[in-house]
């Protein structure tokens, strides 16, 4: 499926809103009728400000998760949630988020709670004047990233992560098709913990279970993934490097493959030609861990140099992850910045706003 020349777009989450973040912390004081509202109106903020910023595809922000894959724990049966993070004090770092225990067979009878999501802003973008331009898209966890916050546990069957793994395969997969049957377009799916660690396992392996994780919904929707080295408070986890991924990576059942430019310099920007041989190929174009303000003419320069290395109708442009670590002010200026540089090459071009 091929995309609108210079398309930009998001990976999926946005930042909460100041009054999400307090009512988050205080969540037994709201009724069922509350939340409701609360979740509505917090996705509406989030659909407002992509669509103020003139991108072409958005998401709900992932405002009804706590984090981008954390809140899918608890739509899993089989799993004795963590009750209170293993180190809360000193610098943030991924020790501050610890592991639940497998103590049941793994199940999730009534999904992950992304379809859900993916209707709510279906129902907020009807109402919204200017969302009909735009293209909704849903994110999902991939299976091995969501076996990273698991325990094995042998007596179970699950005897390490790749067991846990092929477990979780099955109902992300089902989720997935619950998404297409839903009417989504566009799905990310996203192994953030597989560009982290394909230095030090086999790349090859991760294909394989990205393909068929995505194997029955390929061809009949938009499948995108993102590529991150990690960006938990900002910080990153893996070495920042494409090359370990590659050629392997490549052969990945995917539409549009993303992957962490801004933040690295656009080191290794060369790479992306052998994406865009194979698929669109999303450029992380704005820095999520700076607070540095990209102006649109930076943005455009930017563009230009890509498209020294990938054709026009093989580049979407986002930034290099999810926006939930980025203040909500800075996100806003730096998605705006982001879709205005794209425009100016668009119109130097002479290529049509998508």
């Amino acid at each position: 499926m091929r995309s609108n020349p210079l398309r930009t777009s998001v990976i999926g989450s946005y930042p909460f809103p100041g009054w999400l973040e307090l009512a988050s912390v205080q969540l037994d004081r709201f009724g069922p009728d509350d939340l409701a509202e609360l979740q509505e109106d917090a996705v509406t903020c989030a659909l407002h400000d992509q669509l103020a910023a003139g991108l072409d595809v958005v998401t709900d922000g992932e405002q009804t998760r706590l984090d981008f894959n954390l809140s899918f724990y608890g739509h899993l049966e089989g799993i004795e949630l963590e009750s209170a993070s293993p180190r809360r004090f000193g610098p943030p770092a991924h020790d501050q988020r610890g592991k639940h225990k497998v103590v049941a067979p793994l199940r999730a009878p009534r999904g992950l709670g992304a379809v859900e999501e993916f209707k709510r802003l279906g129902r907020i973008a009807a109402a919204a004047p200017n969302a009909s331009r735009a293209t909704l898209k849903a994110s999902v966890p991939g299976p091995y990233t969501l076996s990273g916050r698991l325990l094995p546990e042998p007596g179970l069957g699950y005897a390490d992560r790749w067991a846990l793994t092929e477990a979780l395969l099955p109902i992300v997969r089902a989720e997935l098709e619950a998404l297409v049957a839903a009417g989504c377009t566009e799905v990310s799916v996203d192994e953030p913990s597989m560009s982290c660690y394909a230095h030090r396992e086999d790349p090859r392996r991760f294909v394989d279970i990205f393909n068929r994780t995505v194997e029955t919904i390929a061809g009949r929707t938009r499948v995108c993934t993102h590529l991150c080295f990690g960006n938990y408070k900002a910080r990153a986890i893996g070495p920042r490097r494409i090359a370990p991924m590659f050629p392997a990576f490549l052969d990945f059942k995917c539409d549009e493959m993303h992957v962490e430019m801004a933040s690295r310099e656009f080191a290794e920007l060369e790479l992306i030609s052998r994406i865009a041989d194979r698929c669109d190929v999303a450029v992380g174009i704005v820095d999520v861990k700076s607070y540095y303000l990209e102006t649109p003419d930076e943005i455009a320069r930017r563009v230009k140099h890509c498209l020294g290395s990938a054709p026009a109708d093989r580049l979407v442009f986002a930034p290099d992850c999810g926006l939930s670590q980025t203040a909500r002010w800075a996100a806003k200026r730096k998605l705006k910045a982001m879709c205005e540089g794209v425009e100016q090459v668009r119109k130097e071009l002479g290529i049509p706003a998508a």
